[in-house]
């Protein structure tokens, strides 16, 4: 049975050329490092026309990268908090991203640097986002979202291999 991320998911990525995906997060902060686990376990298990970067705290970091691999679809994945149980994700359209300004912990907010993926690649561009439940220095992945990286993870090497 297809729950509802694999299909918001699967439907995103109709059409889908040369993608890139983009792990956000902080290795070192608890659930924070979920988008950056999953470009972890992505590296080398997709196909050639799929660009996996760690991004790490600084996706602006690699505009050049981004812009230069020509990308149809760009989906950044990281934690956010939402309001929705832990390890609950969601998959959210760029115009919807106005209000995470305010919580993001990035240098450069994460609606301005979409903006400039699309003007400058005209991609396809979303976030995958998990709800965090520890965002302590040191800490592990808790069990919900490291239940939630496994999932996604599996969910984004059957649709891009």
């Amino acid at each position: 049975m297809i729950d509802d991320i694999e299909l918001a998911l699967k439907n995103w990525f109709s059409n889908v050329d040369r993608t890139i995906i983009a792990g956000i997060g902080n290795p070192i902060r608890g659930d924070d490092y979920a988008g950056l686990k999953i470009a972890e376990c992505l590296q080398g298990k997709v196909s050639n026309n799929v660009c996996v970067i760690e991004c790490e705290t600084v996706p602006e970091s690699y505009l050049l990268d981004i812009e230069n691999f020509h990308p149809t679809h760009v989906l950044l994945v990281d934690a956010a908090v939402l309001g929705i149980p832990p390890g609950k994700t969601r998959l959210v359209d760029v115009s919807a991203i106005a209000w995470f300004s305010a919580f993001s912990s990035h240098v450069l907010p994460l609606r301005v640097f979409c903006e400039y993926i699309i003007k400058m690649t005209g991609a396809k561009v979303a976030l995958l986002l998990i709800e965090p439940k520890n965002m302590e220095f040191g800490g592990p992945l808790s069990p919900e979202v490291k239940t939630a990286v496994d999932k996604l993870t599996g969910i984004l090497m059957d649709l891009l291999s």
